[in-house]
């Protein structure tokens, strides 16, 4: 990774995130050939939408070269609840993801939570979104099952870790202190989970969207967070930002470069850049992210798969 770190270091340029996504796939990879493992994951799509097409068919490419068998289904989106309780109840099915949107609404945050916690791939049930907030790392009181966080969000902070931008020298829950994060995006899915995430990691978060600015940072304990209504505005935020990140799913919508200071870490996960590509002229971009997304899919299948194995093997052993 050293033409990143070469990028990061002159503060300006194009960031090409395939090297950090290699790098976990390939760990994901040696350990399913070691351990002879067989891991499964069934995904539901109900839509001809481009973008989840895309997305299935780059993540099935990934996860059958990783080892990870990858099943897609293309159902009705009237039948899909029915789908995911068989899903649920299927012991080779160690994680379940659908491609959303579905109904759009409350009823997509219904499905969510259809899909058992368990096989929640992509960490988008109530409990995982709860654990998440909370800093809770175990689903179990014995502390045997390690959560999921959501895939892109985990994604993003990986990114941020391999741009150099965490300062590993300082105290657990402080390696942002002293950074600012502007994050155009406030939904369930990506921006209030990420916000979460690097507010308990020590940065100073303005998470946006429509209905204003909540302001996200470490709270008085360690592992709470803190949040706070501002009244600052968007532009000002972003003018103020270290990190700034951007996913507004629509090709109409541009940050004004001039709002932007040099230097300043730009990340976009939104399917449109939303920004001026020339801004690598004096910051450092990055205008995707979807490779570290699927190996961060894979990195929470793995972790569910053992969750299962491991409470399986206890289960056997202290039942006999």
């Amino acid at each position: 990774m050293d033409e990143i770190k070469t990028i990061v270091s002159h503060k300006k340029g194009k960031v090409d995130v395939t090297p950090i996504a290699t790098f976990y796939r390939n760990e994901i990879k040696e350990s399913i050939t070691k351990g002879n493992l067989k891991p499964r994951i069934v995904a539901f799509l109900t839509t001809n939408d481009e973008g989840a097409l895309d997305y299935s068919k780059w993540t099935k490419i990934a996860c059958n070269k990783d080892g990870i068998e990858f099943i897609l289904k293309r159902v009705e989106r009237v039948d899909l609840e029915d789908e995911i309780l068989e899903a649920n109840k299927d012991n080779n099915v160690h994680g379940i993801m659908v491609y959303y949107p579905v109904f759009g609404g409350m009823m997509d945050s219904y499905l969510q939570d259809v899909v058992s916690p368990e096989k929640d791939v992509e960490g988008l049930s109530t409990i995982n979104r709860f654990n998440l907030y909370h800093n809770i790392r175990y689903m179990d009181a014995a502390q045997t099952k390690k959560c999921v966080i959501p895939c892109t969000p985990l994604a993003m902070v990986k990114i941020v870790d391999e741009l150099g931008i965490y300062d590993k020298s300082l105290a657990l829950g402080e390696h942002l202190k002293g950074k600012t994060i502007t994050i155009v995006n406030r939904s369930e899915i990506v921006g209030r989970p990420l916000a979460a995430m690097l507010a308990n990691d020590g940065a100073f978060v303005y998470s946006v969207d429509l209905n204003g600015i909540i302001v996200f940072q470490p709270g008085k304990r360690f592992g709470t967070i803190k949040m706070s209504e501002t009244t600052i505005t968007r532009d000002e935020a972003i003018s103020k930002s270290d990190i700034l990140i951007l996913g507004v799913p629509s090709p109409k919508f541009k940050i004004e470069s001039n709002l932007i200071k040099d230097g300043t870490i730009v990340i976009n996960f939104a399917g449109c850049l939303n920004v001026d590509e020339s801004i690598e002229s004096r910051c450092v971009l990055v205008p995707t992210i979807g490779k570290v997304t699927i190996a961060m899919l894979e990195r929470n299948l793995m972790r569910l798969y053992h969750n299962k194995v491991t409470h399986s093997s206890s289960s056997s052993t202290s039942s006999s």
